[in-house]
């Protein structure tokens, strides 16, 4: 019998995920029952491998399957051993398993596999490239293609990314070369430069795709990742790609991208197309409910929530599953808020009634309490908020901020002030709730305060668009350090391109320094992309200065529809003593 000893385990969670993608294990019963050839004394083996493996000994375990692998050639006893090393944490073990069974066995693809797996779960990437190379050989096109996708997947899993990349792109030298596999090449190696944090070697990887024009799965992937670093160029891909295949979740990861963007006009296109191309496609009517919303075309807005509802009531295995997803939560709060908009307080309490669980209670909850508030019961309204759980910081930062909106609403812009500026410590350092306290500030007419509290934000979070728009725009519309306004304005506008609301502040501090030709350019640009009551203020007045009062009109009158209690949109045409 072979001379055991404990085997020297290593802590490689990877392998066991590694592990864990390959077939089922084989139990050894099965695999010594399905071996014709093997003798008493193999079957013995065997036997006592499963014996020491159920008694808590898998290095002794491992040893005899390993070595009743070599004596029968059965690719299952190698899997076997490969596996009880990779369970039991032993990578260097299941390295030496599936490189015998590599040498036994040299056309098992999934001996080949295992070798790669390992080797990049023990963080020896540079010993990659032979199985790599043996893995793609011999395959047909299509598979060939679809492998490719398999393999960035799995070196960009490497803790070595670099390394990872090179050797991907080594590896598929032939296949760029190869016009049925550039496409996909070139693709797993844009993804794999930027899984590297080579960003200008993808965005050279998305060149190459952008002039081959053919359709590849990683590309779309490409596109998709490169979108998170270098916006425009993971956009003309995504583009391109959607061209050759319309995929409604691809299209939908790109809408809500744009949303972040706050790209609304584009938004609404994609979700539309998917619409056009799935009408059953649950998510598409949600989101295009909430962008209606947001337009305030309530109409519209309704009949998308209640098809979504309708579509997700289909799927639902019980009458009430479909209460308790966040998705349909959403919709009821949505639907809330549009009877809300139509003082239909009714109705809204209704929708909410809807909303049954507990942990979506704070949404409810939040939007009963304006409704209490616009009734004159504000006092009751505040103890609704307040007695909403405050488990955690985030619950009680989060109650804090909807009893500060509802001081908002009700025009108690001190109070409001006053119990931010009584958050606690590390709730008064975050840098919405100081952000917030700004805003009031300037409604309490304490701009200097305003200021500084915005120059501790952007202190803090450079990269927080809001606070150089919100200073900016403060200058502009006190006609004030103009030249600062608009240096302020245009750094927001970098961390957020064309966002409507930052465009309006360019325009209005344009206009402010007596550019008005300019000013109605971006005014009319911004009010395209987001039709809004403040932009149609600003840019009603700008046109009415250059001679366009009928078109002013027009469009004050579009804002009026839009939201006819905007204080903006009705101060300006009160000073401007329009008439129509």
């Amino acid at each position: 019998m072979l001379c055991l000893r404990r085997l020297a385990f290593l802590p490689l969670a990877a392998l066991v995920l590694a592990a864990t993608a390959q077939p089922a294990p084989v139990r050894v019963e099965a695999a010594s029952a399905a071996t014709s050839l093997m003798d008493d004394a193999l079957m013995y083996q065997l036997l006592l491998a499963e014996i020491n493996l159920n008694q808590g000994e898998p290095a002794a375990a491992y040893g005899l399957l390993l070595d009743a692998a070599r004596q029968s050639n059965d690719a299952q006893l190698y899997l076997r051993a490969v596996e009880v090393a990779l369970q039991s944490r032993a990578g260097d073990a299941a390295l030496q398993a599936a490189r015998a069974w590599q040498e036994a066995q040299p056309q098992s693809q999934q001996a080949n596999r295992f070798v790669i797996q390992i080797l990049i779960g023990l963080n020896r990437v540079s010993e990659t490239l032979p199985p790599l190379k043996n893995e793609l050989a011999g395959l047909a096109t299509d598979q060939r293609v679809s492998a490719l996708t398999t393999i960035t997947r799995q070196f960009m899993r490497a803790a070595d990314k670099k390394t990872a990349a090179a050797i991907v792109e080594q590896a598929l030298q032939s296949d760029l070369n190869a016009s049925e596999t550039a496409s996909a090449a070139w693709a797993a190696i844009g993804r794999m430069r930027l899984n590297a944090g080579n960003p200008a070697g993808a965005r050279e990887a998305a060149r190459h795709l952008h002039e081959l024009r053919k359709p590849a799965e990683g590309a779309t992937l490409l596109a998709l990742e490169l979108m998170s670093q270098d916006f425009s160029a993971g956009e003309l891909l995504l583009l391109e790609q959607l061209q050759f295949r319309s995929d409604p979740g691809i299209r939908m990861t790109y809408a809500r991208r744009l949303l972040q963007l706050q790209r609304y006009a584009d938004a609404v296109s994609q979700v539309r197309t998917v619409i056009e191309q799935q009408p059953d496609y649950e998510a598409a009517w949600l989101i295009q409910g909430a962008l209606q919303l947001q337009n305030r075309q309530f109409a519209e807005a309704e009949k998308s929530l209640q098809r979504y509802l309708t579509l997700v009531q289909a799927q639902t295995q019980t009458p009430t599953d479909e209460e308790h997803g966040p998705g349909a939560v959403q919709a009821y709060l949505y639907l809330a808020d549009i009877a809300m908009q139509r003082k239909d307080d009714t109705a809204a309490l209704a929708w909410l009634d809807h909303i049954t669980n507990t942990q979506d209670a704070v949404g409810a909850q939040t939007r009963r309490a304006t409704i209490l508030a616009r009734h004159g019961e504000l006092e009751q309204a505040r103890r609704i908020i307040r007695d909403l759980p405050g488990r955690d910081p985030d619950e009680l930062r989060t109650k804090m901020l909807a009893e500060v909106q509802l001081l908002r609403d009700a025009k108690q812009f001190r109070a409001a002030y006053d119990l931010l500026r009584s958050a606690p410590t590390d709730t008064a350092a975050d840098t919405e709730v100081l952000y917030e306290e700004a805003m009031l500030a300037e409604k309490l007419g304490e701009i200097g305060e305003m200021e500084r509290l915005l120059r501790v934000v952007i202190a803090a979070r450079p990269d927080y668009q809001h606070a150089y728009n919100a200073l900016g725009y403060s200058m502009a519309d006190r006609n004030q350090r103009l030249p600062e306004a608009r240096q302020l304005i245009r750094q927001a506008l970098d961390l957020a391109p064309g966002d409507p609301f930052i465009s309006d502040s360019l325009g209005w501090v344009e206009f402010r320094m007596g550019n008005a030709d300019e000013a109605a350019r971006i005014l009319e640009t911004a009010y395209r992309a987001r039709p809004d009551a403040e932009i149609a203020a600003h840019l009603g007045e700008v046109l009415w200065s250059l001679g366009q009062k009928s078109r002013a009109v027009e469009i004050w009158k579009e804002g009026l529809l839009l939201n006819p209690e905007n204080e903006t949109l009705g101060e300006t045409i009160k000073r401007l003593q329009a008439t129509w």
